[in-house]
């Protein structure tokens, strides 16, 4: 017998991984009554795999889900123990944020802003079905018999959809380890008309850092000082530590072989897709035997316990191959592990099933995000949840959806990826996916997304405050560029910047232009510089060297955006354009996309298909 709540909530969000934590805070913040629902109250948050938050593109994403009024850059500066910048000699359109987190303070802190958000309720419940009436759905109802009543419902449930973990031949149903999967609701769906495909992760063992000998690795120093993601932190405070690395060998690689007859990757035990991009190491192993060592990263996973994490040898061979191959490594002969490597196998959606804004398609007020959309890795997620609880929001506010573009942000390069190519395997996000690199840099999300955060009511006056602020610098730091030159005459300045023998007077912005001249340089010689923060100073230099470059990409983005306001009705009949082929018709039926250039990125539709299609829309 089922007992129905009262209260009838606007968003309930299923699921408080790294997408229900942001879609529940997103919806709540912009004033819907929000439900938070989760297995189990003291996992909210959890980083299941590799604590650590950003990375290569990743980190892009971490920065936008800040400049959008999110929540993940804010929590990883107050409990990060290690911060880095990636790819600092490379040019500013791939440079990169990471930060390894204190796991228990990361989850920690996440759910206290939860708990602490007001209109945001959270409850521990475990989702057994979906309620509909027609074709929209009006809540769920949990394991425990409770009815909870929503006008839309945001599907976070990561791997736990009929999810199975393996450890060597054996294998058993769970979540993730330790954990009850979710048994019904992807059937439910199926049954429903949605498509519903496999797809398989995984995490190395974690081990026991007084079994290590450290005075053996190449220890990995963080930034100092460590920069923060979010513009909300003045600085980070917690104690920094240092990761380590070391490296398998041939004797690492010839155990494993040796230890293949028992892995349910190489006898056919998982039938899930995996990640391309993070193998684990018998893939590793097997797909690049001319490699003689891999690379590993030693990284703690919190101040007050002793569990390392082995970023690079993902694996679900049995415990026992587990250990003996870990102690060829250099700097791990002694080592102990705390919990052993597993792969796991779970449910997921193919997104093409989805609108832009994330709502399915067959089913209305019902948005997916994260792991259920085949995407991999906790920002990925983050950023899907993020836009789905502000869609969410605005539906139960009777308002149009919010679609970021390609040309505007990364998470909108992910969407669209997503609805509009779908895909087959774990999706991870790469600068290479964006046309727009340059454009979507870092250290401009929040020129990018702040305005657009603040117009749905989702930024902060505190943000606003600060965003304007640097705004203000930037103009005034830009105007003095141009204006403030630099002359023969002042022949101090010329020496120390190597040119002593310049003949005509020059401004800050010509002379910046030259390579050899940096922005450090020059807030060193100038006094009106010196005032500027560091990150305006570094957006000043960018703008100033790559101005061509930059100019270049916004004539590109134009163009792209002409093709992007040609819209598609909604229930356009693509049977009546004569030309189309029958493959371009079903692809055009099966992804539905808005607009003419969502119609050109889909995989097959042809120039000629696409000239068709221009012409029947401009006749319609």
């Amino acid at each position: 017998m089922s007992s129905s709540q009262e209260k009838i909530y606007g968003v309930i969000v299923v699921g408080a991984g790294h997408a229900g934590c942001e879609a529940a805070l997103a919806a709540a913040r912009m004033g819907c009554a929000t439900l938070l629902l989760t297995m189990n109250l003291d996992t909210v948050g959890l980083m299941s795999c590799n604590p650590a938050i950003g990375g290569l593109a990743k980190g892009h994403l971490v920065k936008e889900i800040d400049a959008l009024g999110g929540e993940m850059g804010c929590n990883i500066d107050a409990t990060g123990i290690q911060f880095r910048t990636l790819n600092t000699k490379k040019g500013p359109a791939v440079r990169a944020s990471r930060a390894q987190a204190d796991r228990n303070l990361y989850r920690q802190r996440l759910k206290q802003v939860i708990e602490d958000q007001s209109g945001l309720d959270l409850k521990q419940g475990t989702v057994e079905s979906l309620l509909f009436e027609g074709a929209r759905v009006t809540g769920v109802k949990t394991r425990e018999g409770l009815v909870f009543s929503g006008r839309t419902v945001i599907l976070t449930t990561g791997t736990f959809m009929k999810g199975l973990i393996h450890v060597g031949l054996s294998h058993y149903p769970s979540g993730r380890a330790g954990e009850p999967p979710s048994e019904g609701v992807s059937d439910q769906l199926r049954a429903l008309g949605l498509r519903v495909g496999r797809l398989k992760t995984g995490t190395p063992a974690r081990l026991d850092a007084n079994s290590i000998d450290f005075s053996r690795l190449e220890p990995q120093p963080g930034d100092d000082p460590p920069k923060p993601f979010s513009c909300l932190s003045a600085a980070i405070t917690v104690p920094q530590v240092p990761c380590y690395i070391t490296y398998t060998n041939a004797h690492t690689h010839q155990i494993i072989r040796t230890g293949l007859d028992r892995s349910p990757l190489y006898t056919g035990k998982i039938s899930g897709v995996g990640a391309r991009y993070c193998p684990s190491i018998e893939d590793k192993v097997m797909r690049f035997p001319e490699k003689d060592q891999h690379q590993i990263f030693l990284e703690p996973e919190g101040l007050q316990t002793r569990e390392i994490y082995p970023n690079g040898v993902s694996t679900s061979l049995p415990p026992d191959v587990q250990l003996a191959f870990l102690r060829t490594i250099v700097g791990l002969e002694k080592v102990e592990i705390m919990r052993p490597g597993y792969a796991i196998e779970y449910d997921f959606f193919p997104p093409t099933q989805l609108q832009p804004s994330l709502e399915t398609r067959a089913i209305a007020g019902l948005y997916h995000a994260g792991q259920v959309n085949g995407t991999s890795g906790y920002e990925e997620a983050a950023a899907q949840g993020l836009l789905a609880g502000i869609n969410a929001a605005r539906a139960v506010r009777g308002e149009e959806p919010l679609i970021l573009t390609r040309d505007s942000s990364y998470i909108g390069v992910l969407i669209d990826d997503l609805v509009t190519l779908g895909t087959e395997e774990p999706y991870r996000m790469f600068t290479s996916r964006s046309e727009y690199r340059l454009l979507l840099r870092e250290d401009n999300a929040d020129q990018r997304l702040t305005p657009v955060g603040r117009r749905i009511g989702l930024v902060s006056e505190e943000r606003w405050r600060i965003f304007n602020e640097k705004q203000d610098h930037l103009a005034h730091g830009r105007e003095y560029l141009r204006s403030r030159k630099i002359r023969p005459s002042e022949t101090a300045i010329l020496a120390d910047l190597g040119l002593g023998d310049m003949k005509n007077a020059r401004t800050l912005e010509e002379l910046l232009r030259r390579p050899e001249i940096s922005m450090a340089q020059l807030c060193a010689l100038d006094p009106e510089f010196s005032v500027l923060p560091e990150a305006v100073a570094e957006q000043l230099e960018i703008q100033t060297k790559y101005a061509g470059y930059i100019a270049r990409q916004q004539e590109m983005v134009e163009r792209f955006r002409r093709t992007e306001e040609v819209k598609i009705p909604e229930h356009f009949d693509y049977a009546k354009i004569s030309g189309l082929t029958v493959e371009v018709r079903e692809k055009l039926e099966k992804v539905r996309p808005l607009t003419l250039g969502q119609a050109s990125r889909i995989s097959g539709v042809t120039p000629a298909a696409l000239a068709i299609l221009s012409v029947a829309l401009r006749r319609r």
